[in-house]
């Protein structure tokens, strides 16, 4: 079975439709399960290539459900936040190599860990009308410059959505969005490095499949949680995100 032993292409198979139940529900952390428990039993580039046509698939699920005229009129109110973020993983992606990626990954695990534990305690952060544009362009450079070096340019946009009180639609549609357009460059990115290759491409769109059924049982959760519920959930997933990040910052070493 594409190389793998036949429990380690069911366990990848489960895996992914977790992966899949959990952006259903709320949104994003997909890759970061996949990638945890796939680097426990896959080769390195292996379980990246696993990951990449399952993540860019159920982005456009995600994206799309409520169709194409809310997609348009989302990247209309969120321009500046994805034009930042397409900007900045360009600008920063040419220094990877020379930040050490420990510091990166810590801050930026601590603050996201802060900032979900304080929202959790029942003092929430909402932003002034008069300052989205400004915490829309900030937190979408942040996530740009991230983005280039780690791979990861999630966060800053979920903390954005908290802050303005987005709806639960929006919130999903709108990282979807955000997380398409990175599958994208991932996806072309790999086809010309190797990753993706006839071997593993075929595994990934297998992946898809449990993904998609992942999904649509996540999205019937999503459905009948009340907005105060998807947000506890949300900011609880946001704890474990950014505690995954400080966990790879010490594994990773400084």
């Amino acid at each position: 079975m594409f190389g793998l032993d036949p429990w380690q292409f069911w366990a990848i198979i489960a895996i992914t439709g977790f992966a899949g139940f959990v952006k259903g529900a709320v949104g994003f952390a997909m890759p970061m399960i996949m990638m945890s428990a796939f680097s426990s039993i896959l080769p390195a580039q292996t379980a990246l290539a696993c990951l990449i046509m399952p993540t860019l698939f159920t982005n456009i699920q995600q994206a799309f459900r409520f169709g194409r005229a809310e997609v348009v009129s989302s990247i209309r109110s969120y321009r500046w936040h994805i034009a930042m973020v397409l900007i900045f993983i360009c600008v920063s992606a040419g220094f990877a190599a020379a930040i050490p990626q420990g510091w990166m990954y810590l801050m930026l695990g601590v603050p996201i860990v802060a900032f979900a534990v304080w929202q959790l305690s029942g003092r929430p952060i909402l932003l002034d009308m008069h300052h989205r544009r400004r915490a829309e362009i900030v937190t979408g450079i942040i996530g740009g410059l991230y983005g280039g070096i780690s791979g990861i340019w999630g966060p800053p946009l979920i903390v954005y959505l908290l802050s303005t009180g987005a709806s639960k639609s929006e919130q999903m549609r709108v990282q979807g969005i955000v997380f398409l357009l990175g599958a994208i460059m991932l996806l072309v990115a790999h086809l010309f490095s190797g990753i993706l290759n006839a071997q593993t491409l075929p595994l990934s769109l297998i992946l898809c499949i449990p993904a998609f059924l992942g999904m649509q049982l996540g999205f019937a959760l999503h459905d009948r949680m009340d907005v105060v519920q998807f947000r506890r959930w949300t900011l609880i997933l946001l704890v474990i995100t950014g505690l995954n990040l400080v966990r790879r910052a010490f594994s990773i070493g400084f």
